[in-house]
C-alpha cells in the first residue's frame, strides 16, 4: 500500500471532523431511478462527527421515473430538500439549483450514480475544519483503492487535468473528480455559468483565479459504463477543453496546490 492509500484508510478510520458545522450535499439527479436510492442511504450513514449534514436532491426532468421517486422523498423526509427542472438542463445547472437552497458551510458535490463514497467525506473535511484549505479535490487518481476505469477515459480525465493545469497554475492530480468540497463562501464568489459538465473545468478555473487554498485527497472510485447509464461522451470532452481555456485566470497561480 502506498502512502496516499495509507493516508486514506487513516483518515477514514481513525479521524473524525468535530465542531458545530453543516455540510450541503449537493446531488444532481437525471434517470438515476436504480442507484439513488442507495446514494441516499449511504449519505444517511456516513458519520461526519461533529458536522450535521444538509442533504439537497436536484432533478434534473428525469424521464425513468426517478423524478416520481424523489417527490414521494419530498413528502416523506421533509429534513431533506428536493429541487425540480422543468426541463433538462445539465449537471451544472442542477448544482447551481442546489447551491442556491445550500445554507451550510461547507458544500460538496455527490454523484448519484455510486461511483463516489461519501465514507470518504470525513477524510475530505479534514483539511477544511482544520483551516489548511478552502477548497478540497477527491482524487481518484492519488491511490490505487477501487479503479481507475477504462483507459481511454483515465487518459482523457489525465489529458484534462494536464491541460487545466496548465492554464491555471494548479498541480492537481484529477480536474474532473466529482468530489469537490468547498467554503460555501468561496463559492459564493464565484459566478457560475456552464449547465452541462463544463462546470468542471470552469469552476477549478475560477476557484484558481481567487487564489484559495486548495488540495488534494485521495478518494475511492468504482466507475460505471456507458451501458450502466454513464452520461459523460466525446462531445462533453470537447465542451471541457474549450471551458478550460474560456475560463482560464488571467494569470497563473505560481503556488499550485498543497499536499
Amino acid at each position: 500500500m502506498n502512502s496516499a492509500d495509507k493516508s486514506l484508510e487513516e483518515g477514514n478510520s481513525d479521524k473524525s471532523p468535530k465542531g458545530k458545522f453543516t455540510l450541503s450535499i449537493i446531488v444532481p439527479v437525471y434517470n438515476e431511478r436504480d442507484t439513488w436510492r442507495e446514494t441516499f442511504e449511504r449519505l444517511r450513514a456516513v458519520d461526519l462527527g461533529g458536522v450535521e449534514k444538509q442533504i439537497i436532491f436536484v432533478d434534473d426532468c428525469s424521464t425513468d421515473g426517478t423524478r416520481e421517486q424523489l417527490l414521494e422523498l419530498s413528502k416523506q423526509q421533509r429534513d431533506v430538500i428536493v429541487e425540480f427542472h422543468e426541463r433538462n438542463r445539465g449537471k451544472g445547472a442542477a448544482i447551481r439549483t442546489g447551491l442556491s437552497a445550500a445554507s451550510g458551510d461547507f458544500a460538496v458535490i455527490q454523484d448519484a450514480d455510486l461511483e463516489y463514497d461519501p465514507a470518504d467525506f470525513p477524510f475530505l473535511l479534514e483539511p477544511l475544519l482544520a483551516g489548511e484549505a478552502d477548497v478540497v479535490y477527491g482524487s481518484r487518481f492519488a491511490s490505487r483503492i477501487g479503479s481507475r476505469g477504462r483507459l481511454i477515459n483515465y487518459l482523457a480525465n489525465r489529458f484534462l487535468t494536464w491541460l487545466s493545469n496548465l492554464t491555471t497554475g494548479l498541480k492537481l492530480t484529477d480536474m474532473e473528480t466529482c468530489y469537490k468540497m468547498f467554503r460555501l463562501s468561496v463559492l459564493r464568489e464565484i459566478d457560475l455559468r456552464e449547465d452541462r459538465f463544463g462546470f468542471e473545468p470552469e469552476v477549478t478555473a475560477k476557484v484558481a483565479g481567487l487564489g484559495v487554498k486548495i488540495c488534494e485527497r485521495p478518494i475511492r472510485y468504482s466507475p460505471r459504463s456507458a451501458k450502466e447509464g454513464k452520461k459523460i461522451g466525446l462531445f462533453d470532452g470537447i465542451e471541457a477543453i474549450k471551458c478550460i481555456f474560456k475560463y482560464r485566470p488571467s494569470r497563473r497561480r505560481r503556488a499550485g496546490t498543497r499536499d
